[in-house]
Parts: structure tokens; sequence; C-alpha cells
């Protein structure tokens, strides 16, 4: 057994060790966005990736929108993110070739007392940033929707469609052609970290250690539970993993649609909505059912129930035509019947190790995860691992530790400690 800042890291015999500087946990799009944000910045990046390909989960199971920014609480992450990484996917795809579309969105109101919330959902893309949305009435709807029935709607012109695997191969393109690397089938089984760095143990075929000087925890469903995995010398409070699978029916044929349409947003997702491919076919979905444990078997069980939330709007919905696509899984950090959570981002400072948690980073991640790219590199830099935070885990390192002023207040008078100013510290 040895020890890693005084935490216990079972030896993994015939485990041979890495040295790392930077490693991302997950390659789906948020760990693909930051891993390739990361190199182009001169980060020598590994991801390890637990599955055998890129995107295995949440990013190729979702509905490929690229989101406006409109129905999250003013000031949160998901508000910011998605109207900032709105704008940074746009020209992403405009420069790399990613195919997508501006292709507008609907939300419609289906009965006059559901137009408040319509209102609702206007003032807070003001909010937001996000830009104006558009008053409808039904006239307006049928004018752009022929198919839909609607008393009132909005009308969101930066709404867009993307090929979301093309999306990730970019990412992935990026990253290795600025140096970084991806390891496949290696899932991350425990860690811990103090302020010099973090150890990982990693499963698979070839089990290894890794010492790294960064880690960030981009792993999706899994974060919440790798974030416990992960010991490490403060120790904050950490949600509970939940899971909300989501059904996607296609429509066989070519739809009657020419936009996305929404309905109101219900608990735990944005209603059973239309969305389009950029071929043209549509699909509809998702709903929203918890789930103890992931799980992808599509259950047809509650088709009625799914066909009566879009007959809502499309009456004239031909239920032989609605077919069974596949299911996707949110990453959820608050329980069926708890508000929304906010997208968080456990920094250093809070662990007291080089360490970065992404939890519940579920939709608008996607949109969001340029922004969220930005944000993580924002925290990996050298020096001062914390930038003199309270409970800076630099000072209890042998080592010398920042002479910032917070960091000579923790030195004790210990003359091996606090004697020289860091690079890259903030706080001086």
């Amino acid at each position: 057994m040895s020890t890693q800042g005084g935490l216990p890291i079972p030896d993994a015999p015939g485990a041979d060790v890495l040295d790392a500087d930077v490693v991302v946990i997950g390659a789906g799009v948020v760990g693909l966005a930051v891993a390739s944000a990361l190199a182009v910045r001169g980060r020598d990046v590994l991801v390890l990736e637990r599955h055998d390909a890129i995107g295995t989960e949440t990013s190729s199971r979702n509905s490929e929108v690229i989101h406006a920014g409109i129905y999250y609480p003013e000031g949160s992450l998901k508000a910011r993110w998605c109207v900032e990484g709105k704008a940074l996917l746009y020209d992403f795809c405009a420069r790399h070739g990613v195919p997508h579309r501006r292709i507008g969105k609907v939300i419609v109101a289906v009965a006059a007392d559901e137009e408040p919330v319509l209102a609702g959902y206007a003032r807070a893309a003001r909010a937001n940033g996000a830009g104006e949305l558009q008053p409808l009435d039904g006239a307006q709807v049928r004018r752009l929707e022929p198919a839909v029935h609607a008393v009132a709607g909005l009308w969101s012109e930066s709404t867009g469609i993307i090929d979301s695997h093309a999306y990730m191969l970019a990412l992935q393109g990026r990253l290795e052609a600025h140096g970084g690397a991806l390891a496949f089938g290696a899932p991350v089984l425990r860690g811990a970290g103090d302020g010099s760095g973090v150890t990982l143990d990693v499963g698979g075929a070839a089990p290894m250690r890794v010492r790294a000087r960064w880690v960030v925890n981009s792993a999706g469903l899994s974060a919440p539970d790798i974030a416990r995995a992960i010991g490490t010398p403060l120790a904050p409070p950490l949600p509970v993993a939940s899971y909300a699978v989501g059904h996607y029916y296609t429509y066989s044929g070519r739809g009657p649609f020419n936009h996305l349409v929404y309905p109101l947003a219900v608990a735990g997702g944005l209603g059973v909505h239309v969305t389009l491919d950029l071929g043209g076919g549509a699909r509809v979905g998702p709903d929203v059912r918890w789930q103890a444990t992931p799980d992808y078997r599509f259950d047809d069980s509650q088709r009625e129930a799914f066909e009566a939330a879009i007959l809502r709007y499309f009456p004239g919905l031909d239920r032989t035509r609605l077919q069974p696509g596949y299911t996707g899984i949110r990453p959820k950090i608050n329980a069926a019947g708890e508000p929304a959570a906010d997208f968080m981002l456990v920094p250093p400072a809070a662990l007291g190790a080089p360490l970065v948690h992404l939890l519940g980073i579920e939709s608008p991640g996607l949109t969001s995860s340029l922004a969220i790219a930005r944000a993580v590199a924002a925290q990996v830099h050298d020096g001062c691992p914390h930038r003199a935070s309270p409970g800076c885990a630099c000072l209890r390192l042998p080592a010398p530790a920042c002479a910032c002023p917070a960091g000579r207040r923790r030195a004790n008078g210990d003359a091996n400690r606090g004697t020289r100013l860091l690079a890259g510290c903030r706080a001086a």
C-alpha cells in the first residue's frame, strides 16, 4: 500500500507508472473540447477513455441541437456557458468544416394558459444575452410550420443543429495535431491528489498508474463517482449522480417540418420535441424517465404517453411512421422531483489539489463545450497550484510554498516554506 498526500492508494502489481502533464478523464464532447483547448495552449495532454471510441455515451445520444440559451436561470453557468459556447461553436464549425445549420426553432403554446410561460422564456433569453425571441401568434406559427397547432409561439433564430460526431472528430484531430493522445479501454479506478499532482490507477487490459501534474474529470455519467474515488486533502461536498433516460423515436419518410419545434419544457427536460437532422429527417423526443443505474435499452411500453405529448402540437401525427430510435441518458446531479441543478465546476482551490471536476454536464453541454473548455483552461496553470486560495494545499508540501501574503501567513515560520514567489501566483 502506497500513499499520496497522506491518502492510501492500493498497489497495482505489474502496473506501469506513467508521468503526465495533464490527464483528461472522458472522451466525450466536453472532455475532447477541454483536452484540445489545453493542447493548443501548449500542455501535453492524455485523454483516458473507458470505452473503445470517442463519444459513445451522452455525446452521441442527444438531439444534436445548438441551443440559444433560453431556459436557464440568469447568471447560472448553464446560461453563461450556453450563450458563450453557442458563438464559439458556430465559429468553430465554420472554420473546421463541421456540418451544421442555423435552422431556427419555434417554441409553441397550445393553449392560452401556456402563453405566460412563453413570455417568461422571452425575458430569460433577454437576461441571458441570448438575443430577442420573436413573438408569434397562431397564424404566424402556421406560416412557419403548417403542420403545427399552436395559439402562440416564439421564434429563436440562433438555434441550430450539428453533426455531433463530426464535431468530436474535429476536436480529436485538433488535440492530436497539437501532440495530445487518447488511451481507449482505460477506466479510472481510483486516485489521490495533493498540491503537486494527482495519481490515478487505471484499469483495462493494460493496467497502469499515472502521475499527472493536472487532472480534469470530465467523465459525464461517471463523473460524480470518479470524483469520490479520487481522494484529496480537502473534501468539499460532492453531488450524487442521478440518471434520466430519454427515448427518441424517428419519423419515417420526410417529416412535415421546416424548423425545430418545441413545446413548453417539463421537469427534467425540454419536452418531447421535434428535431431535424442535416438530411432533413425528423425525430421526436426525448421523454424523461428516471433510473437507478444507466440502462440504454429502449422501452416502448410508454408509447401512448409519448404519442399524446406529440399530438398536442402535431395533430396530424401518423402513428405508423413513428419508429423506436435510440435512448440517451442525462448525467443529472439532482434527483427526481428536485429543482434542476446547474452545471458544477469544482475548482482546484476547493480540493487542495491540481484537479478539476465537471459534474452534471447535461444539456446544454454540447453547445457549452468550448466555453467549458475555456473555463477549465483558466484553472490549469503553472506556479502556485491554487493561487493562494484558502486551503491552498501547496502549503502542506515539503517543497517551498508560495511567498505570497497568504502563503507566508500559513508557513508558520518554517524556514523552508513561504520563501519564494511561485510563478503564476495571482495573489502576490
